[in-house]
């Protein structure tokens, strides 16, 4: 049976607790929304994108057993194994039968027939289809697979997902901000620098934030006028060689902060809105590390992330959306809570995590999901990873480790290299929940994870 947490999920976009959903898990989505935007200007950054795409196994942690989950790669044997050990009804998933490196899972099931076969099939017996975020690409194929959307179209989505309509929505709500102004020209650009040039001087930094940047990219951190000239000289030679003098991005200042927040509202079809969960995030120049639960916070700070989650709803929900939202949010350190920092009005890390601390954190334990970095020389098989894990919770009474996604260990040695000489080294991530009886041991149960990964990257390294 599938958790509760999905089954209300199921409940809030269809009406259903039981409906079947089609899941896409499409973490390129703000990619596609950006393409009509102009943010900063800067190269793009595609070293990463194999590792982004296999993130798209994580959405075998929310499906249930009646749901469909596409992937283009299939779950590697032993990994599903192991969840399977671990207490997961595991989805069906499907493959496409043409995937062709570069392209998205919605891109390769397009080309392939035999898949778009299997989802009409799905479609027809009454299945709804979940992306994590709505493209045109998921558009086109729900329509060519008779499947209705669980969420809104592209339009809608493409629209609240950008930070110049968070940071709008915040300032209409009466929400408190952090200090800072949306741009939608150069001219604003510039304005809004020329109003900072006394804190700059002082040394108090700037952020610079695309309209549609993600997890540290498309994000400049201003330290002094001198780098806030640089800027504007790279954005007037763009405007001189494009013509065009737009530049969609957020200004804000950089506040000193105790700790980051997330949170998520569901908004339902019929714009009853829940608060499901608050965590604290873990950040690293701008850049998700992972999640802490529970977060720590005042029961006044709780009060007010329960009013801010209310008003973000209502106002989304009237501008025609519904479905998951993630806020980002901070506790500066004074305490002040910014109850919206960032609005991500689709699936998010969050939202994958639901079902499996349902299943896996016990009432009055916390627990910690993050992804741990590997090296490798050649790709690691998930025995090795079930191995090393095995003895860390031995000695640690109420401690579970449990691995959430493995296909981004071995992602970019799927990167072709040049022909001939031995494999180059790569890149990966491992990532897992952590559970322990309180925050102490839950730090050492961390050092004793990272330990064992890290042993495990020397170990590969060591056969080239």
């Amino acid at each position: 049976m599938s958790t509760r947490y999905v089954r209300g999920i199921k409940r809030a976009l269809t009406g259903a607790p039981d409906t079947p959903l089609v899941l896409l898990c499409n973490f390129e989505a703000e990619a596609q929304w950006a393409r009509g935007h102009v943010g900063l200007p800067a190269p793009p950054a595609n070293a990463a994108r194999p590792l982004v795409a296999a993130m798209e196994e994580l959405g075998v942690l929310l499906a249930g057993p009646d749901d469909t989950l596409v992937l283009s790669r299939p779950l590697d044997p032993g990994y599903r194994d192991y969840l399977a050990d671990q207490g997961l009804v595991l989805p069906t998933v499907l493959v496409p039968e043409n995937c062709l490196p570069g392209r998205s899972t919605t891109e390769n099931a397009l080309d392939s027939p035999v898949l778009l076969d299997q989802m009409r099939r799905r479609g027809a017996a009454g299945a709804r289809l979940l992306p994590m975020g709505t493209t045109t690409h998921e558009q086109e194929l729900a329509r060519r697979c008779g499947l209705t959307l669980a969420v809104p179209d592209a339009t809608v989505v493409e629209r609240v997902n950008s930070k110049i309509y968070g940071r709008r929505l915040t300032e209409a709500a009466g929400l408190r901000p952090v200090p800072g102004a949306c741009c939608e020209t150069r001219q604003e650009l510039a304005d809004v620098l020329a109003r900072y040039q006394l804190r700059l001087e002082s040394g108090q930094p700037l952020v610079v934030k695309d309209a549609y940047g993600v997890s540290g990219k498309g994000l400049l951190v201003l330290e002094n006028p001198t780098r806030a000239a640089q800027l504007l000289r790279m954005v007037d030679r763009r405007a001189a060689r494009t013509g065009d003098d737009r530049i969609h991005v957020v200004v804000e200042e950089w506040l000193p902060k105790r700790c980051d927040l997330n949170y998520q509202v569901t908004i339902g079809r019929d714009g009853r809105a829940g608060l499901d969960f608050v965590k604290q995030a873990l950040t690293a120049q701008g850049v998700h590390q992972g999640h802490l639960m529970p977060a720590e916070l005042s029961a006044e700070q709780y009060r007010q992330i329960e009013h801010a989650a209310g008003e973000v709803a209502a106002r989304l929900y009237a501008d025609g959306y519904h479905g998951m939202v993630g806020v980002d949010a901070i506790v500066g350190a004074d305490e002040t809570l910014y109850p919206v920092l960032e609005i991500n009005a689709r699936l998010n890390m969050s939202t994958y995590q639901g079902g499996i601390t349902e299943l896996c954190q016990p009432p009055d334990t916390v627990a910690l999901a993050r992804h741990y970095p590997v090296r490798l020389a050649a790709p690691l098989e998930f025995a090795a990873v079930r191995r090393a894990l095995d003895g860390v919770c031995a000695g640690r009474p109420a401690a579970r480790v449990l691995v959430t996604c493995f296909a981004t260990v071995n992602a970019n040695a799927l990167v072709p290299v040049g022909a001939g000489g031995p494999p180059e080294p790569f890149d990966g991530r491992l990532y897992a929940l952590l559970v322990a009886p309180d925050r102490d041991r839950l730090a050492d149960l961390d050092r004793a994870v990272r330990a064992a990964v890290t042993i495990l990257s020397l170990a590969e390294e060591s056969h080239d």
